[in-house]
């Protein structure tokens, strides 16, 4: 089974009037099984790689938020079972999140081997984080430049940075349902 066919499976329940959780889970957890943990630790250093670009303050903040909350949420989606399962997912923001993860997919293959399961990671991550677990890409309390946080005020989740990527095409922060801190 090849990782871009993800894809293909996701595009496919966009006929069905509505997308349960449960269909959604189904292709996660198959995909989600395709990931050794060799893949988890290229991955891992992959962040590493990446994290250098991340001032020297906030880096170590960086890695254990993305590591623990990016990365090694592939476990919990092999084994997650406490869902509604007959719950619908937001079938529109679903379907717009099509032409970011392609193009994120794409371009993270385009700089990875054929076999790096990083895309896929990503994929499976930002879906499962936003569809399923109806929370933000960044946990809450993830930080960033500047002391600022994401955070949850009255139900909703805050982002202090989600203004920022609004013209950056593949940022994952389309797909986030968290909205834009508003006091910043």
């Amino acid at each position: 089974m090849e990782s871009e066919y993800i894809l293909v499976e996701l595009r496919q329940l966009s006929p069905n009037e509505n997308i349960t959780k449960e269909e959604l889970m189904n292709i996660l957890k198959k995909y989600a099984g395709i990931i050794s943990v060799y893949d988890l630790m290229m991955a891992t250093a992959y962040m590493r790689k990446d994290g250098e670009f991340v001032h020297v303050k906030y880096r170590e903040k960086y890695l254990k938020v993305y590591i623990k909350y990016f990365i090694m949420r592939m476990k919990e989606v092999l084994e997650k079972e406490d869902y509604d399962y007959e719950a619908n997912i937001d079938k529109v923001a679903f379907e717009k999140s099509f032409p970011m993860l392609e193009r994120v997919f794409e371009k993270e293959r385009l700089s990875a081997s054929k076999d790096d399961k990083f895309p896929l990671i990503y994929v499976i991550t930002s879906l499962y984080t936003t569809f399923i677990l109806e929370e933000p890409i960044h946990p809450v309390g993830s930080e960033f430049p500047g002391s600022l946080k994401v955070e949850e005020r009255n139900g909703k989740f805050l982002c202090p940075v989600k203004d920022n990527q609004k013209d950056n095409i593949n940022a994952v922060c389309h797909l986030c349902l968290a909205e834009q801190t508003p006091d910043i």
